[in-house]
């Protein structure tokens, strides 16, 4: 069934979206710019059935109290934004406090690399609603399309494993920058994991919920690729290039050590990644003492 979809910014991401939906639906893009050049956001808000937002997750409260009174009836909003705002809020967590009782929401989260996308590669993702009829409209939405879909649950959970794991990336590319070897790449996504699991809980989620496209999916995704940002990171602070340590995983750990939206103290690989990247030089005695305390716990395990 053919839709009325709107994009909400138009980067990598929401020109992938459009790769993928512009055939089969009637597309339209409204980007920040458009309010400098007369287009009306109103009226391209009330004409849509699925409002898709292609923006980091900072201008999601703006826009989406914006245009919350527009949205027609039976209408969805849907983000693919993997970060927290500047008060440590996901895009979930911005949806919930805005649309709650009024209009459905929802998140697309996993392995969803925008150049492969529209190279015709497939691309698999998690689809959380908050009412999970809508799983619908997103059938129909992605149906033909090389962006593979699968219904899940645990909204939150999904939520911050798949921000998480753009921390746990830079380690990968500490790691390898180190030589430390393809053993050490194993117990990383182990570790990653193990530690997402347990952050995830704390919040009242799943503890399986890591074990999916937007946890382990997108991690090893990420962590692999020689492209990824996050990865490239790890591997400039090893190699002393400080001049631009940015990027989703830095700002997240500006958050979670601002806003302590969990006891990150309690989980070393995290830990890790927080003290090399605000205190960079002190890097490789870091890594030097959490392959100690690994040594010291299999020891005592033992």
């Amino acid at each position: 069934m053919k839709q009325r979809v709107l994009i909400l910014g138009h980067g990598k991401m929401g020109h992938a979206m459009e790769h993928l939906l512009a055939g089969r639906h009637d597309v339209r893009i409204w980007c920040i710019e458009d309010d400098r050049e007369g287009v009306t956001l109103k009226d391209r808000v009330c004409w849509a059935q699925v409002v898709l937002f292609c923006l980091p997750v900072n201008p999601h409260l703006e826009i989406v109290s914006r245009i919350a009174p527009w949205l027609a009836d039976g209408s969805l909003c849907l983000s693919i934004a993997k970060g927290l705002d500047e008060s440590g809020r996901t895009a979930a967590q911005v949806f919930e406090s805005v649309l709650t009782g009024t209009h459905h929401y929802g998140v697309i989260y996993g392995p969803m690399i925008s150049a492969e996308i529209q190279a015709g590669l497939h691309a698999f993702g998690d689809v959380v609603l908050s009412d999970m009829a809508d799983f619908d409209v997103i059938e129909s939405l992605f149906h033909g399309t090389t962006l593979v879909c699968q219904q899940a649950s645990d909204m939150h959970g999904r939520s911050w494993s798949v921000i998480l794991k753009n921390v746990y990336a830079i380690m990968f590319g500490v790691s390898d920058e180190l030589k430390l070897g393809n053993n050490m790449r194993g117990h990383l996504m182990v570790a990653s994991i193990a530690e997402l699991s347990g952050i995830v809980q704390s919040f009242g989620g799943q503890a399986h919920t890591p074990y999916s496209y937007a946890g382990v999916g997108d991690l090893l995704t990420t962590a692999t690729s020689e492209d990824s940002h996050h990865h490239k990171l790890g591997r400039q602070l090893v190699r002393g290039e400080w001049a631009d340590i940015s990027g989703e995983g830095v700002h997240t750990l500006q958050m979670v050590a601002k806003y302590h939206p969990f006891e990150w103290r309690a989980y070393p690989l995290f830990s890790l990644a927080h003290d090399i990247v605000t205190a960079p030089d002190t890097l490789r005695a870091r890594v030097d003492e959490y392959l100690t305390l690994l040594r010291e716990v299999e020891s005592c395990a033992i």
